[in-house]
Protein backbone atom coordinates (compact mmCIF):
# COMPACT_ATOMS: atom_id res chain seq x y z
CA UNK A 1 0.00 0.00 0.00
CA UNK A 2 2.78 2.46 0.97
CA UNK A 3 4.56 1.62 -2.29
CA UNK A 4 1.51 2.74 -4.30
CA UNK A 5 1.41 6.08 -2.44
CA UNK A 6 5.13 6.62 -3.04
CA UNK A 7 4.93 5.65 -6.73
CA UNK A 8 1.94 7.98 -7.22
CA UNK A 9 3.66 10.83 -5.34
CA UNK A 10 6.84 10.98 -7.47
CA UNK A 11 5.30 11.74 -10.91
CA UNK A 12 2.93 14.32 -9.42
CA UNK A 13 5.86 15.96 -7.60
CA UNK A 14 7.74 16.25 -10.90
CA UNK A 15 4.63 17.56 -12.70
CA UNK A 16 3.85 20.23 -10.06
CA UNK A 17 7.53 21.36 -9.95
CA UNK A 18 6.97 23.61 -6.91
CA UNK A 19 10.63 24.67 -6.70
CA UNK A 20 10.59 25.69 -10.37
CA UNK A 21 7.42 27.72 -9.75
CA UNK A 22 8.92 29.72 -6.86
CA UNK A 23 10.60 32.42 -9.00
CA UNK A 24 7.42 32.81 -11.06
CA UNK A 25 5.42 33.15 -7.82
CA UNK A 26 7.87 35.80 -6.56
CA UNK A 27 7.45 37.81 -9.77
CA UNK A 28 3.64 37.66 -9.48
CA UNK A 29 3.47 38.78 -5.83
CA UNK A 30 6.10 41.52 -5.98
CA UNK A 31 4.73 44.49 -4.02
CA UNK A 32 1.85 42.47 -2.53
CA UNK A 33 1.50 42.76 1.26
CA UNK A 34 2.28 39.70 3.40
CA UNK A 35 -1.34 39.18 4.50
CA UNK A 36 -2.60 39.44 0.92
CA UNK A 37 0.17 37.11 -0.27
CA UNK A 38 -0.95 34.48 2.27
CA UNK A 39 -4.51 34.79 0.94
CA UNK A 40 -3.23 34.34 -2.64
CA UNK A 41 -1.30 31.21 -1.61
CA UNK A 42 -4.33 29.68 0.14
CA UNK A 43 -6.51 30.52 -2.87
CA UNK A 44 -3.98 28.86 -5.20
CA UNK A 45 -3.81 25.74 -3.00
CA UNK A 46 -7.60 25.41 -2.74
CA UNK A 47 -8.03 25.97 -6.49
CA UNK A 48 -5.32 23.43 -7.29
CA UNK A 49 -6.71 20.73 -4.97
CA UNK A 50 -10.34 21.24 -6.06
CA UNK A 51 -9.41 21.17 -9.73
CA UNK A 52 -7.23 18.07 -9.38
CA UNK A 53 -9.76 16.19 -7.25
CA UNK A 54 -12.61 17.16 -9.56
CA UNK A 55 -10.56 16.11 -12.55
CA UNK A 56 -9.66 12.74 -11.00
CA UNK A 57 -13.35 11.91 -10.64
CA UNK A 58 -14.94 13.80 -13.55
CA UNK A 59 -12.16 14.72 -16.01
CA UNK A 60 -12.62 12.02 -18.60
CA UNK A 61 -16.39 12.44 -18.56
CA UNK A 62 -16.27 16.28 -18.82
CA UNK A 63 -13.74 16.21 -21.65
CA UNK A 64 -15.77 13.58 -23.50
CA UNK A 65 -19.03 15.55 -23.09
CA UNK A 66 -17.42 18.81 -24.25
CA UNK A 67 -15.31 17.18 -26.93
CA UNK A 68 -12.12 18.54 -25.33
CA UNK A 69 -8.84 16.66 -25.36
CA UNK A 70 -5.80 16.97 -23.09
CA UNK A 71 -4.05 18.60 -26.07
CA UNK A 72 -6.74 21.31 -26.24
CA UNK A 73 -6.33 21.91 -22.51
CA UNK A 74 -2.54 22.18 -22.85
CA UNK A 75 -2.84 24.68 -25.72
CA UNK A 76 -5.32 26.86 -23.80
CA UNK A 77 -3.12 26.85 -20.68
CA UNK A 78 -0.05 27.68 -22.78
CA UNK A 79 -1.75 30.61 -24.51
CA UNK A 80 -2.84 32.02 -21.13
CA UNK A 81 0.68 31.77 -19.67
CA UNK A 82 2.25 33.21 -22.84
CA UNK A 83 -0.04 36.25 -22.69
CA UNK A 84 0.89 36.90 -19.05
CA UNK A 85 4.61 36.47 -19.77
CA UNK A 86 4.63 38.81 -22.78
CA UNK A 87 2.68 41.48 -20.88
CA UNK A 88 5.26 41.35 -18.07
CA UNK A 89 8.29 41.38 -20.41
CA UNK A 90 7.00 44.34 -22.45
CA UNK A 91 6.00 46.53 -19.50
CA UNK A 92 8.63 49.09 -18.51
CA UNK A 93 7.25 49.37 -14.99
CA UNK A 94 6.35 46.47 -12.77
CA UNK A 95 2.59 46.58 -12.60
CA UNK A 96 0.65 43.55 -11.60
CA UNK A 97 -1.00 42.12 -14.68
CA UNK A 98 -3.57 40.26 -12.65
CA UNK A 99 -5.57 41.66 -9.73
CA UNK A 100 -4.54 39.92 -6.51
CA UNK A 101 -8.13 38.78 -5.87
CA UNK A 102 -7.87 36.42 -8.86
CA UNK A 103 -4.14 35.75 -8.84
CA UNK A 104 -4.34 32.70 -6.59
CA UNK A 105 -6.91 30.93 -8.75
CA UNK A 106 -5.50 31.86 -12.18
CA UNK A 107 -2.66 31.52 -13.06
CA UNK A 108 -1.15 30.19 -9.79
CA UNK A 109 -3.71 27.52 -8.85
CA UNK A 110 -4.18 26.63 -12.49
CA UNK A 111 -2.45 26.25 -14.90
CA UNK A 112 0.80 26.64 -12.91
CA UNK A 113 0.33 24.43 -9.80
CA UNK A 114 -2.22 22.12 -11.37
CA UNK A 115 -2.22 22.34 -15.14
CA UNK A 116 -2.21 19.95 -18.06
CA UNK A 117 0.91 18.11 -16.85
CA UNK A 118 -0.55 17.36 -13.41
CA UNK A 119 -4.01 16.53 -14.78
CA UNK A 120 -2.59 14.20 -17.40
CA UNK A 121 -0.38 12.56 -14.77
CA UNK A 122 -3.41 12.09 -12.50
CA UNK A 123 -5.35 10.42 -15.29
CA UNK A 124 -2.49 7.98 -15.83
CA UNK A 125 -1.67 7.14 -12.20
CA UNK A 126 -5.27 6.73 -11.05
CA UNK A 127 -5.47 3.68 -13.30
CA UNK A 128 -2.13 2.32 -12.05
CA UNK A 129 -2.17 3.06 -8.31
CA UNK A 130 -5.82 3.78 -7.50
CA UNK A 131 -7.84 6.80 -6.42
CA UNK A 132 -6.64 6.99 -2.75
CA UNK A 133 -2.94 7.06 -3.72
CA UNK A 134 -3.59 9.64 -6.46
CA UNK A 135 -5.62 11.90 -4.15
CA UNK A 136 -2.95 11.65 -1.44
CA UNK A 137 -0.16 12.50 -3.88
CA UNK A 138 -2.02 15.54 -5.26
CA UNK A 139 -2.94 16.97 -1.84
CA UNK A 140 0.56 16.40 -0.44
CA UNK A 141 2.22 18.02 -3.46
CA UNK A 142 -0.06 21.06 -3.29
CA UNK A 143 0.77 21.41 0.43
CA UNK A 144 4.50 21.23 -0.40
CA UNK A 145 4.10 23.90 -3.11
CA UNK A 146 2.19 26.12 -0.67
CA UNK A 147 4.92 25.73 1.96
CA UNK A 148 7.57 26.69 -0.60
CA UNK A 149 5.54 29.77 -1.61
CA UNK A 150 5.25 30.80 2.06
CA UNK A 151 9.06 30.73 2.27
CA UNK A 152 9.38 33.15 -0.67
CA UNK A 153 10.12 36.06 1.71
CA UNK A 154 13.47 34.46 2.53
CA UNK A 155 14.38 34.47 -1.16
CA UNK A 156 13.28 38.10 -1.55
CA UNK A 157 15.44 39.11 1.44
CA UNK A 158 18.47 37.29 0.04
CA UNK A 159 18.17 38.62 -3.52
CA UNK A 160 16.92 42.17 -2.76
CA UNK A 161 14.48 44.35 -4.71
CA UNK A 162 16.73 44.89 -7.73
CA UNK A 163 17.43 41.17 -7.86
CA UNK A 164 13.73 40.35 -7.68
CA UNK A 165 13.01 42.74 -10.57
CA UNK A 166 15.76 41.17 -12.68
CA UNK A 167 14.60 37.71 -11.67
CA UNK A 168 11.04 38.68 -12.56
CA UNK A 169 12.00 39.55 -16.16
CA UNK A 170 14.08 36.37 -16.52
CA UNK A 171 11.25 34.28 -15.10
CA UNK A 172 8.77 35.93 -17.45
CA UNK A 173 10.97 34.85 -20.33
CA UNK A 174 11.13 31.31 -18.91
CA UNK A 175 7.36 31.40 -18.38
CA UNK A 176 6.96 32.29 -22.06
CA UNK A 177 9.18 29.31 -22.95
CA UNK A 178 7.12 27.02 -20.68
CA UNK A 179 3.97 28.33 -22.39
CA UNK A 180 5.41 27.56 -25.84
CA UNK A 181 6.36 24.07 -24.64
CA UNK A 182 2.79 23.51 -23.37
CA UNK A 183 1.36 24.70 -26.70
CA UNK A 184 3.81 22.49 -28.64
CA UNK A 185 2.92 19.41 -26.57
CA UNK A 186 -0.76 20.23 -26.93
CA UNK A 187 -0.43 20.49 -30.72
CA UNK A 188 1.37 17.12 -30.85
CA UNK A 189 -1.35 15.56 -28.69
CA UNK A 190 -4.06 16.97 -30.97
CA UNK A 191 -2.26 15.68 -34.07
CA UNK A 192 -1.79 12.26 -32.45
CA UNK A 193 -5.51 12.10 -31.63
CA UNK A 194 -6.41 12.90 -35.26
CA UNK A 195 -4.41 9.99 -36.65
Amino acid sequence: MFENFFLAFIPVFVAVDAIGLLPIFVSFVEGVEKKERARVIFQAMITAVLLAVGFIFLGKWIFRVLGIGIGDFAIAGGVLLFTIAITDIMSSEKKRRIPSDGLGAVPLGTPLMVGPAVLTTCMLIVGQYGVPATLFSVVLNVLIAGAIFFMADVLIRIVGNAGVKALSKIMSLLLAAIAVMMIRKGVFLVIAMMQ
